[in-house]
């Protein structure tokens, strides 16, 4: 594969050879950076009226990029415009308000801006003595986000790569409670030989609690029957409890993928707490209902439990990757994580390598500090009730389409459409996203082909809904 002719041709005025021995200068960095800042502003201005569908396949895009290496250096600021100009064009709006796939958010400027600091400042955020700053900063924030949440203040944070990683670590601290409980030394004699651990989870658990549950050697949960929403049973919880013997994890659920539903929290946690179980909670991206009285009802007892997972990305709108995983046993997570060698410096107070399956990582709690630091206590709450807010107001709209069906109670920022058939509803689906205007994926939930809508983007507005309405309107006439 080549590069064309012409776009060959908007860059080869600046190509130059590096010397062997390269002193950095400023300008190195200065012209980088003001051209990435010139493609970011054209990005994010262009998303109020692009489409939010790509315009490439990955086998065109990939054309520009799938080269020969060339034999001489470039110019790096050069490379910065090659690349925006190249990907553009295979670029997904995700951080438009117009764009309810899976379960994305956008970024808020704080957030973005904080991030490129990250970058820039390139510091390995493991341990206190050698990135002060950084730990400084991220520690800030676990407060922060602990008040918000309302979970134990002496809990024990950590910034993950995601929601997967961020339910590996609560699930992780989970395994060692449950083996030490038993008297089995997971450190020194591993899984092999161990008793069994029974792990529980609503029959609608995300695939990421399952992911967890392979990478930690426990295999497949035992699936607890769920109701029309969701939510896990309590009495059919209370049957498998009754029917498990030895350790035993239970997983519970903030934000049912579909629905958006909660688990009973109080209820499950008491009979999980009367046999000795360690209580995990995924709430990827519900967990933040927890910063609003709105859902105090609904998350009556989530504070009880032993570990949590969520992403900073789905719905607090700070850049990928920023998963947050919180232990409410600090020294249970240090155990499991920490390391001891000659070369670390450690920290008394606890450094943040032990929280976490990574020795090194960026600093990903700096831009969770910024967007909080930006957001406020009120701001912050005002964003979850927005999202929640235009989710309803979704809801409410297409369901006055005719032929539109909403499967779900819209309790948070989830909704489940159907269009009569699963063959029409497919039609639709494919049809919205040929039309590029917003971007709704098609699953499958109740043993129905439906329409999921999440809402996650922070810049989600009225003329957002409304336009997101007009193109399922059109894609249903599309459809025939």
């Amino acid at each position: 594969m080549v590069f064309s002719v012409g776009c060959w041709g908007l860059f080869r005025g600046r190509i130059r050879v590096y010397p062997s021995t390269v002193t950095a200068q400023p300008d190195d960095y200065r012209d980088a950076l003001d051209r990435a800042r010139y493609h970011s502003i054209e990005w994010l201005e262009s998303l109020t009226t692009r489409p939010v569908a790509p315009r490439q396949k990955a086998d065109e895009v990939a054309e520009h990029f799938r080269v020969p290496l060339q034999e001489s250096s470039i110019d790096p600021a050069e490379v910065i415009d090659e690349l925006a100009t190249f990907a553009e064009p295979g670029l997904m709006g995700i951080p438009s308000g117009r764009f309810f796939g899976w379960v994305m958010g956008g970024t808020l400027p704080s957030a973005l801006a904080s991030d490129w600091l990250v970058s820039a400042w390139d510091q390995n955020a493991a341990m206190r003595f050698a990135t002060p700053a950084t730990a400084s900063i991220e520690e800030a924030a676990e407060d922060w986000l602990l008040d918000l949440l309302g979970l134990p203040a002496s809990s024990g944070v950590g910034f993950t790569t995601g929601a997967t990683m961020a339910n590996f670590v609560g699930l992780a601290a989970g395994r060692k409670k449950a083996l030490d409980d038993v008297g089995w030394d997971l450190r020194a004699d591993g899984l092999s030989g161990s008793p069994r651990i029974t792990v529980l989870a609503g029959a609608e658990s995300h695939v990421s609690v399952d992911m967890a549950l392979r990478y930690l050697g426990l295999g497949l949960a035992t699936p607890v029957a769920a109701d029309d929403q969701g939510r896990i049973r309590v009495d059919a919880l209370k049957e498998a409890l009754d029917a498990a013997s030895g350790p035993t994890i239970l997983c519970l659920q903030a934000g049912n993928l579909h629905s958006g539903a909660f688990d009973p929290f109080l209820e499950a946690i008491e009979l999980a707490r009367a046999r000795g179980a360690w209580v995990h909670v995924d709430g990827a991206f519900g967990l933040w209902a927890a910063v609003s009285r709105s859902w105090a009802p609904a998350l009556n007892g989530l504070e009880l439990a032993d570990s949590w997972a969520t992403d900073a990305h789905k719905t607090l709108n700070v850049p990928y990757d920023c998963g947050v995983a919180i232990v409410a046993d600090r020294a249970l997570l240090r155990s499991e994580f920490g390391a001891h060698t000659d070369y670390l410096i450690l920290d008394a107070h606890g450094d943040p390598f032990e929280r976490v399956p990574e020795m090194s990582r960026r600093a990903r709690g700096i831009p969770v500090w910024a967007a909080l630091r930006s957001l406020g206590r009120e701001g912050t709450i005002a964003l979850v009730e927005r999202l929640a807010r235009n989710a309803r107001e979704l809801a409410q709209g297409l369901s006055a389409l005719p032929g539109v069906e909403v499967l779900n109670e819209v309790v948070f920022t989830q909704v489940c459409l159907s269009f009569g058939t699963d063959e029409r509803t497919r039609d639709v689906t494919q049809a919205l996203i040929a039309d590029g205007a917003v971007w709704m994926s098609g699953s499958r939930w109740q043993g129905r082909e439906v329409l999921r809508i999440s809402v996650s983007n922070w810049s989600t507005d009225a003329t957002d809904v409304a336009a997101s309405i007009d193109a399922v309107r059109r894609a249903m006439a599309a459809a025939g």
